[in-house]
């Protein structure tokens, strides 16, 4: 976490830095709504890292082993890709929970799988895509998206070979 936390903190100062050289305020006006952003998100932030530290704390060893673990095979790959894809939120949700996941024994595959469901499927988004989109469009967009979240769950156990991050096995 260290290198992409100096790599942002670089950028923000950079920029920073170029709003004052501008000299108009815009750095005042970055600086506010960055300021403004965070305290819309970060109550969002504290809670999906605090779930993704319970999920590692609680779920039991077995049970995360046998579902979606390295062992859990095309079982693990479809209940990471249904999860995902029924996963509510941003990633500022998602990802925690996909780390905890993974750091309490979940396949890369599964979580692979789970990540690209969340991306690709987006069941929660579904009701803005059929109100701005239409039935006709969002439709054809999960029927073109329906198979890669489990081929490439199964594309990321063939190359690692269910490589767990966590817990060993």
């Amino acid at each position: 976490m260290f290198i992409p936390t100096m790599i942002m903190g670089t950028l923000a100062l950079a920029l920073v830095a170029v709003g004052y050289l501008r000299g108009q305020g815009q750095h005042l006006a970055g600086i506010k709504t960055g300021l403004q952003l965070t305290v819309q998100m970060l109550p969002l932030l504290v809670f999906a890292l605090l779930v993704a530290g319970m999920m590692q704390s609680l779920l039991p060893q077995k049970l995360v082993s046998a579902w979606i673990g390295a062992g859990s095979g095309l079982r693990g790959i479809l209940v990471g890709t249904i999860a995902g894809g029924l996963a509510p939120g941003g990633p500022y949700v998602s990802l925690p929970i996909a780390a905890g996941l993974l750091h309490a024994g979940a396949s890369v595959g599964t979580m692979v799988s789970f990540l690209t469901g969340w991306s690709l499927w987006a069941i929660a988004r579904l009701p803005m895509d059929v109100g701005v989109l239409g039935w006709k469009l969002a439709g054809i967009r999960l029927a073109c998206t329906f198979f890669f979240p489990p081929l490439a769950g199964a594309l990321a156990a063939a190359l690692f070979g269910q490589v767990t991050i966590g817990k060993p096995q």
